[in-house]
């Protein structure tokens, strides 16, 4: 399993990233646009740069750089995720893509999905919590933590079979539309947590490990 990070222009989690990287969590590290500016002030040399530009204001020096017209159909994380994809990585972990703009944002974790039901395991870091995009069938153990909110939502108009275990609110073997609000807020108790889904796909939201 190859896994890499991809760092864009929004809220960036730096203390986070810099725990990963230095542990090895990462095969490679991907600035997105102004996400190279975040990676410049910690010290990092992005292994690959992608975008246009405009948000940093200038074209970093790189010698795997791919830039891009202003003027184009895909957003600069949508085309490094692209990149990744060609350059063979299995998992991303995507930071500086969730908060500031609500549009952007709903964009991002839309794409992902994407790419998530393509094979990709794709997940967000914000600044609070975690986001995993899960495709069913399949099951997603969560973090041991003994407290801390979950949220599951379903990513397409119906996500069926979803089970939530080890949470103060169960759910089994659910069809979960993404016309409610169930799914929100439940809460972990101290017992090991997994989300299952069937068939469809879903946004799991969770505290940072």
């Amino acid at each position: 399993m190859a896994t890499c990070a991809l760092v864009a222009a929004g809220d960036f989690n730096s203390e986070h990233f810099t725990k990963s990287d230095a542990i090895g969590a990462f095969d490679e590290v991907y600035a997105v646009d102004g996400g190279y500016a975040f990676l410049d002030a910690i010290g990092r040399e992005p292994d690959v740069v992608v975008g246009d530009f405009d948000s940093l204001g200038y074209v970093p020096q790189s010698q795997r750089l791919h830039r891009f017209p202003m003027h184009k159909d895909k957003s600069d994380l949508e085309l490094a995720f692209d990149q990744l994809k060609l350059d063979g990585f299995d998992e991303v972990v995507v930071y500086g893509a969730i908060g500031g703009r609500l549009d952007h944002t709903i964009a991002n974790l839309q794409m992902a999905c994407s790419f998530a039901e393509d094979g990709l395991i794709v997940t967000f870091i914000s600044l609070d919590c975690a986001i995993r995009i899960v495709v069913g069938p399949s099951v997603y153990h969560l973090p041991d933590l003994k407290s801390g909110t979950v949220s599951v939502f379903s990513a397409v108009d119906c996500a069926k079979g979803v089970t939530e275990q080890g949470l103060e609110y169960p759910l089994e073997n659910a069809d979960l539309t993404n016309r409610t609000t169930l799914g929100v807020s439940n809460e972990l108790i101290g017992k090991p947590a997994s989300i299952e889904v069937s068939e469809g796909t879903l946004y799991v939201f969770h505290p940072l490990s």
